[in-house]
């Protein structure tokens, strides 16, 4: 995609944000209170460096993509690992690079921060974003569980 821009969120893109954050929550199912998208955003752009961070693809258009990782510890390492918890695409810009861009600027973060990994989730119907992540990530054997 020209002119596509990788950069962090900033303050004014919070109604660009809220929209693409949406829908990203709708493709699982999913609906959140209003109060968490303004906890989750305040995060996002607030200075505590363990907290999460966002960065957004932008484009001609306005913003097509957002990504929000956080860096954490991890007992088996003695650096930071960066997990990548969310990951969207406008539909419309499916298949022209952008999230490519936005996982490869998360790994250019994760390196300048010393963090060697780089780990996500996603769910096994999600096919057209495995496609991608065949590409960029190596698919591990892990299984998740979570408290009923």
């Amino acid at each position: 995609m020209s002119h596509l821009r990788i950069r962090p969120l900033t303050e004014q893109d919070r109604p660009e944000w809220a929209e693409l954050w949406r829908a990203y929550l709708s493709f699982y199912e999913t609906e959140l209170p209003e109060t968490v998208y303004d906890s989750t955003f305040a995060r996002l752009i607030g200075e505590d460096p363990q907290d999460f961070s966002c960065l957004v693809a932008e484009a001609d258009a306005g913003l097509v993509g957002l990504t929000h990782f956080l860096f954490h510890r991890h007992a088996w390492k003695i650096e930071d690992v960066c997990y990548l918890q969310d990951l969207y695409a406008d539909p419309a810009v499916r298949g022209t690079g952008v999230g490519r861009a936005l996982i490869e600027a998360v790994y250019a973060e994760a390196d300048r921060r010393g963090a060697p990994s780089v780990y996500w989730l996603t769910q096994g119907f999600n096919a057209t974003a495995r496609h991608l992540y065949d590409r960029v990530g190596k698919l591990t054997p892990f299984i998740k569980y979570q408290r009923p």
